[in-house]
Formats: C-alpha cells, sequence, structure tokens
C-alpha cells in the first residue's frame, strides 16, 4: 500500500513538473511564434516571390506601352494608353508561327527521346546487375559537373562535318547525352518496393514488362517532373540552337529574338523585344502553372528514400 502511495506521489509530481515545463515553454515560445513566423517564412517568401515576378510583371506591362513610357527619367508602371502595336510589329518582323513550330518539333522530339533514354538507363543502374555499373553512375555525376558550353566547340566541328548546320537533328543530337534525369529517377527507383518486382519476375515478366507495367505506373510524379525539366530547358535552350543554326526557317523562338533586335536596334524597340519576350516564355510558364505539382512531389520522392 505504502509503495502504490509512493509511486501516485512521484507520478503526481512529475506530472505537475510536465506541465509546469509546458506551461513555461508556451508562454516563452507563444507570443513570439508569429513575429518569427513572419520574419522566418513569410517575409522571404513574399521577398523571393516579388523578386521573380516583378520583371516578368514588368515586362509584360513594357509590352503594352509606347516606347516613351519605357525609356523616360520618370518610372511609369502601368501603360498610360494599352496597345497591341508591338505584337503587330513583331509579328510583321518576325515569321512567328515558323518560329513557334519550329520551337515545337524540337521540344516534342528532343525531350520525349530523353525521357526515354532517362527512364531505362536509370531502370538498368538500379534493377540489371553488369560489370562497372558503380563506375558509370559516378561518370554520370561527374557529368553533371560539367558546364554545357566546354562542349560547345567540338559539338558543332562534329555535327557540322556531318552536315547538320540549320537541321532538326542537328539542334537535337547533342542535347541528348544529359545525366540529370537519369540520377533523379535512379534515386527515385531506388525507394521501390522489391517484393513486387520480384512478385512479377517469378509470373515470367521481363525486364521490358516490369518495366511498361510496374515502374512506370508507381513512377509517374518521378517521371513527370522529368518530362517537365526537360520539355523547359529544351524550350528555353539558347546558345546552341543560336550557334548551329543561321537560317531563319530552322531557328526557335528564344533565337528568334536576337532578328528582332537585329531588325530594331534603337530604344523605341523595346515594346516590340518585350511582346516577342512574352510569346516566347506564355506557353512553356502555362505547362509549368499547372503542372508545378508534380515537380514539387517528384523531387520531394527522389530526395527522401
Amino acid at each position: 500500500m505504502s509503495l502504490l502511495l509512493t509511486s501516485s506521489k512521484r507520478a503526481g509530481g512529475t506530472d505537475r513538473r510536465r506541465k509546469h515545463h509546458e506551461h513555461v515553454d508556451e508562454s516563452m515560445v507563444g507570443p513570439s511564434t508569429p513575429v518569427r513566423t513572419f520574419f522566418g517564412g513569410y517575409l522571404p517568401l513574399v521577398v523571393m516571390t516579388l523578386i521573380i515576378v516583378l520583371p516578368l510583371l514588368w515586362m509584360v506591362l513594357g509590352s503594352f506601352k509606347q516606347p516613351g513610357e519605357i525609356v523616360s527619367q520618370t518610372i511609369r508602371w502601368l501603360p498610360h494608353q494599352p496597345s497591341w502595336d508591338a505584337y503587330l510589329r513583331a509579328s510583321h518582323q518576325v515569321n512567328f508561327p515558323r518560329l513557334f513550330m519550329n520551337s515545337v518539333i524540337v521540344t516534342a522530339v528532343g525531350a520525349g527521346i530523353k525521357l526515354c533514354l532517362a527512364v531505362t538507363s536509370a531502370y538498368a543502374l538500379v534493377f540489371l546487375h553488369f560489370p562497372f555499373k558503380r563506375v558509370i553512375f559516378l561518370g554520370m555525376l561527374a557529368a553533371l559537373m560539367v558546364p554545357p558550353q566546354v562542349s560547345l566547340l567540338p559539338n558543332y566541328v562534329f555535327i557540322a562535318g556531318l552536315g547538320g548546320v540549320n537541321t532538326y537533328w542537328g539542334i537535337i543530337l547533342p542535347g541528348l547525352g544529359t545525366a540529370f534525369g537519369t540520377f533523379l529517377l535512379r534515386q527515385h527507383f531506388m525507394t521501390l518496393p522489391s517484393e513486387v518486382l520480384e512478385a512479377a519476375e517469378m509470373d515470367g515478366a521481363g525486364h521490358l514488362g516490369r518495366l511498361i507495367r510496374i515502374v512506370v505506373p508507381m513512377s509517374t510524379p518521378a517521371i513527370a517532373t522529368v518530362a517537365l525539366v526537360t520539355i523547359v530547358d529544351e524550350w528555353n535552350n539558347y546558345i546552341w540552337p543560336l550557334v548551329i543554326t543561321n537560317d531563319d526557317s530552322r531557328m526557335t523562338l528564344p533565337v528568334g529574338l536576337t532578328l528582332l533586335k537585329n531588325i530594331e536596334g534603337d530604344p523605341s524597340s523595346y515594346p516590340v523585344l518585350m511582346a516577342g519576350a512574352v510569346v516566347v516564355i506564355l506557353p512553356v510558364l502555362i505547362v509549368f502553372l499547372f503542372l508545378q505539382r508534380y515537380i514539387v512531389a517528384g523531387l520531394t520522392q527522389g530526395a527522401v528514400k
């Protein structure tokens, strides 16, 4: 009986001390929590959003302004008389439908091939057994650290020697050797349950069947992430298409903006340049806004095992 009373007193004392510490912690942390949330969360988020959005907003508004409203000593945020003249001038100076079709072809073919190579190579690195697999993967990681500008001249000599100047395949071919998608999908494939794949193997499914019927459906967020990042990269690619093309009929949209600059080199062409930039970024921006949740989900799955 005395042991029960002693243990109950100890338990009561422990509960009182725990409640006292919780009360002290709440009194110390509670009032400062909104301040910490504001300065540690909302304020950096708002600042970074403004840094990203304000230049885009200025570009969109500038495309509806007159040249005198952009090149002036006083900043005018809103156009006094919004006009579509800049878009009309840009469409008259540059063949936007042709440039848009070139970008669609290069992006669709290039991103499609890159995605297939990334899925198959990542599957091989995870589920196949062959010599020097780890060495090959380390080589892919090393390739991620090499800037693409280093291979610009060798690629041009190689593609030009094959007759790929001003051709679609000449634009697409050098960009196929990317390791980002392979690395991201490999990290995700390593988190898949091995029991499911072993059961499919016991049922007689080969590597292709396991890849198409099991691995791909279970990895939709990660594959969508690689697809979106690849599409954005292909669409916005500028340096290599600029180097390998000099014919207007094979230029992509980012390269086509240089035609606007070459035609109109005075400050009055700023609204036209902004209108062309809006035309370039609008399609991929719409795709990114609608499908950005796949990027977040895929990157999270690839980073956390």
